[in-house]
């Protein structure tokens, strides 16, 4: 294994991609792999761990703390960072040359990549850098914007509360039910809980406000590339997600999906009028960008299909149960997140008696070298802890070692 390490940094080092040892205080040289993503499979030989232990290697992480905190970003596998780096190079070694010649030709190529990765029109995605950017496209904002357009507009905001533990999903959709009244233009529907992990049946409530001619939009910045599932299957109208999330691409880069007939309709966030009303690059406008961000989205997918959709998100839910399942009983532990499979995903939120979340969170990180985050709001009280495809059964060992121990 050490000749392969130093075969692989030789090799990268050749490339002009050099690791320090040290990066901001963060151990960086923790490089243990020569495999493409196109090796995975072969090198496994059909044994799923072997497969695992590859995908694993594919990710460069530190070794001074385990991280379960990748609902914030994800990292980028080696062939993403690799793929940043060098068009980052060659970006700034023809800057303008690039940005008037090159640039707008390959965004389409993105694009292309990105419609038949999530089987969509081409007409209805635009690219964006993150889920807020996309949800601002809509509304000039999330949550607090719809506080601003309140006081500025005098439009009624109304949240939802969702149960921890709904016993169906009709529970849930009758919650949204009974805030619509005739002048609810708009639900905005979150896939994912992002602090409590909870999953939300969106095609059912988006059957129930269409039904009553509201329209909704979907943040799905947790499941795009983590769930196994296809924009169009939840029957919305406007759907956001950032791509450094699950997809792993590098920080800044999202997609905004409008169905085709409502693109005429929006505002775009920035002023462009270059772009027809009913083209859906009106709402791409943000001034000069770090192209190289959008380039990487293709690697991001084809690393992601190596894996598959599928299997990916059965990986990300064993992992969940993984630990879960070794605490879930243990005297003063509970959980802000449902028990059933369909209605989780990576995500997990734990709660211990006597421990405000903020106080487990840094027992978890000064004692136990864990790295998670805390939730302290309404109704979510607890830790929130996200695995990834790197994390290891032993790296989650740790964490129930660790939460067996605080919790007696």
């Amino acid at each position: 294994m050490a000749e392969n390490r130093r075969g692989f940094i030789k090799h990268m080092a050749a490339m002009g991609f050099i690791f320090p040892t040290t990066l901001f205080g963060i151990d960086t040289l923790n490089i243990n792999t020569p495999y493409s993503i196109g090796e995975l499979e072969q090198l496994a030989g059909g044994d799923d761990d072997k497969f695992w232990e590859s995908v694993q290697m594919s990710y460069v992480q530190s070794k001074k703390f385990i991280n379960l905190e990748n609902g914030y970003f994800s990292p980028q596998p080696l062939p993403v960072l690799n793929a940043f780096v060098e068009y980052s190079k060659m970006i700034n070694a023809s800057p303008s040359y690039y940005m008037r010649t090159q640039q707008f030709e390959d965004k389409e190529k993105v694009r292309q990549a990105l419609t038949g990765f999530a089987e969509v029109d081409a007409e209805e995605i635009a690219l964006t850098r993150n889920t807020t950017e996309s949800l601002n496209i809509i509304i000039q904002g999330m949550v607090e914007a719809f506080g601003q357009r309140a006081n500025r507009e005098g439009i009624v905001v109304k949240t939802i509360k969702i149960p921890l533990h709904p016993k169906s999903d009709e529970e849930i959709v009758k919650a949204y039910e009974a805030a619509i009244t005739p002048k609810t233009k708009v639900l905005l529907v979150t896939h994912l809980i992002n602090t409590s992990g909870q999953l939300l049946p969106v095609n059912k409530i988006c059957a129930m406000a269409h039904a009553r001619g509201v329209e909704v939009m979907v943040d799905g910045a947790h499941t795009f590339a983590h769930l196994d599932f296809k924009i169009k299957d939840l029957d919305c109208d406007y759907y956001a997600a950032s791509l450094h999330k699950w997809l792993c691409a590098p920080l800044g880069a999202g997609i905004l999906w409008v169905k085709k007939e409502k693109v005429e309709k929006l505002w775009p966030l920035f002023g462009d009028i270059n772009q027809p009303k009913d083209n859906i690059r009106k709402l791409e406008h943000q001034g000069t960008h770090p192209c190289a961000v959008q380039l990487c989205i293709p690697e991001a997918i084809r690393f992601h299909n190596t894996i598959g959709s599928k299997r990916k998100q059965d990986r990300l839910l064993y992992l969940k149960n993984y630990w879960v399942d070794k605490v879930k009983n243990l005297k003063k532990v509970s959980f802000n997140t449902p028990n059933e499979d369909s209605r989780t995903a990576a995500i997990a939120n734990i709660a211990v008696e006597g421990l405000k979340p903020s106080e487990l969170a840094d027992k978890l990180y000064k004692e136990y070298n864990i790295f998670t985050v805390a939730i302290e709001k309404e109704p979510i009280y607890g830790v929130r802890v996200t695995p990834h495809l790197y994390t290891t059964e032993h790296h989650l060992d740790k964490m129930v070692d660790a939460i067996t121990e605080i919790s007696s």
